[in-house]
């Protein structure tokens, strides 16, 4: 019971540093403020992990995509699409590399930038709980913040079934496969729309300010959930050629895509599903 509680500690204060939608976190203090000097050090290792990740991705992970979101999601609000004009004035504002980080200090360095880490927090904070429930003896365990974490398999010691959602199904699987000591995180476009056609969502490309359109969802497997966690946000961006040579070149990571007509893409190493 102490280390579930502890889990759930975990979980919490990782929401005090980098949520959004908390008036009080360190990243909502960030977003208004264009500085925060003693961050949290979890926003500071996420930010690190963001920023390593954006540039094995060439720009394609991109934190700093929020003003295109708070873009969209206002002319939601106002029934309407965004101009062309609005945004390419949003893009003005993405930059990864005007994203100061040290442990002493974070800074935007471009006006009106702001920061979302939608991306990668879920599966940051997948990785706190585990590291907390290992701490308290936890051989086996099955982690579910949105994203996946398995702690060995089940107290069987079969791994633990775990499903990928079907993006076009609420209620369906695309695929089921075993899970032990393996991280699982998937980014679809199904999670916000911002237009009824899917064309428009909650993923961005940094480069044209507009949601992907060759790719409705992508799940990663990687050692850590913060890694599987950008990774599927990156696939979405890239697109089927380039992330299949993008995670074909990264060592114990795989990939299983399914693009807008509904056809699956699994890397060469990606597990069978489970019957």
């Amino acid at each position: 019971m102490r280390a579930i509680e502890a889990g759930f500690d975990a979980i919490e204060r990782v929401e005090q540093a980098l949520s959004l939608y908390r008036e009080d976190s360190d990243l909502s203090r960030l977003n208004r403020e264009g500085v925060i000097k003693a961050p949290h050090p979890d926003l500071v290792t996420v930010l690190q992990h963001a920023a390593h990740t954006s540039q094995l991705t060439q720009g394609a992970f991109d934190v700093t995509v929020q003003p295109l979101w708070r873009l969209f999601s206002m002319a939601r609000s106002d029934r309407r699409m965004p101009s062309e004009e609005e945004v390419t004035l949003a893009r003005t504002s993405v930059d990864w590399t005007a994203v100061e980080i040290d442990p002493s200090q974070v800074r935007l360095r471009k006006p009106g930038m702001a920061i979302t880490l939608n991306g990668i927090a879920q599966g940051f904070a997948v990785d706190r709980v585990m590291q907390v429930l290992r701490a308290h003896g936890i051989e086996h365990a099955l982690v579910d913040t949105g994203e996946f974490g398995a702690i060995d398999g089940n107290s069987n010691s079969q791994p633990w079934s775990v499903g990928i959602q079907h993006p076009r199904d609420a209620v369906a699987l695309a695929s089921r496969i075993a899970l032990k000591n393996r991280c699982l995180a998937t980014s679809g476009d199904y999670a916000t729309s911002f237009s009824t056609d899917r064309r428009h969502h909650h993923i961005f490309d940094p480069h044209t300010g507009y949601s992907p359109s060759e790719i409705a969802s992508a799940s990663v497997l990687a050692a850590t959930a913060i890694q599987a966690d950008a990774l599927s946000t990156a696939l979405l961006v890239l697109g089927l050629e380039r992330g299949m040579e993008l995670i074909e070149g990264i060592a114990a990571v795989d990939a299983f895509r399914i693009d807008k007509q509904g056809r699956t893409f699994p890397s060469s190493n990606f597990p069978s599903p489970l019957s």
